[in-house]
């Protein structure tokens, strides 16, 4: 069986993929997996950027196929904030909950048709240390005023999706993983994927 190795150490993210990669016919591989598992910093100013470094450090690493995934929450009342450093919002350590808590404080006097978000995701995939092909992935929502919901991780308590009027927390996975920005990110991946392989 042909394998995959997910630049990632994030356990949520690397069991989103394999979810939603079912049915490609590969092994999804992680970079613990190899012994390789560096702490890469992700200082690139777009997603693209993040996506594309870790990718191609973990392809050089484990001389394999990979892929990266760097994705972030964007909100129009807040310029953009807080993008690309959506994981390290409230501090380089900060646990999901703290993140939701400083977006929540920080939208706390805007009204509910100021609250629009969209989720981003970029996927990179890598040989060798060599790009080979990036995609990206988005859905759009507004951010609630407070947490509903217990499945899903980062900022899926606070994200509403406008066709569901729930959060992706509240969703679960058997619908969050086909209409959320890394599912439409890796619905284009997996193309890509086919011919690679």
């Amino acid at each position: 069986m042909k394998e995959l190795v997910v630049a990632t150490t994030n356990k949520d993210k690397i069991r989103e993929i394999k979810n939603i990669l079912k049915g490609l016919g590969v092994k999804v591989l992680t970079p613990d997996e190899f012994g390789a598992s560096p702490r890469i910093v992700e200082n690139g100013k777009t997603f693209k950027d993040n996506a594309s470094k870790k990718a191609r450090i973990i392809s050089r690493l484990t001389g394999k196929l990979a892929i990266a995934d760097d994705s972030g929450l964007i909100v129009d009342a807040l310029g953009g904030r807080p993008g690309v450093r959506s994981s390290r919002f409230a501090g380089e350590k900060a646990a999901y909950a703290e993140n939701n808590a400083k977006l929540l404080r920080l939208l706390k006097n805007v009204p509910a048709g100021k609250r629009k978000a969209c989720f981003v995701c970029v996927i990179a995939i890598a040989k060798d240390g060599k790009v080979l092909k990036t995609v990206k992935g988005m859905a759009s929502g507004k951010i609630a005023f407070e947490p509903s919901g217990k499945s899903g991780f980062g900022y899926d308590p606070v994200f509403i999706d406008p066709k569901y009027g729930r959060t992706f927390a509240e969703l679960g996975p058997e619908i969050k993983n086909k209409i959320s920005h890394r599912y439409r990110a890796l619905m284009k991946a997996k193309q890509a994927l086919k011919k690679l392989l």
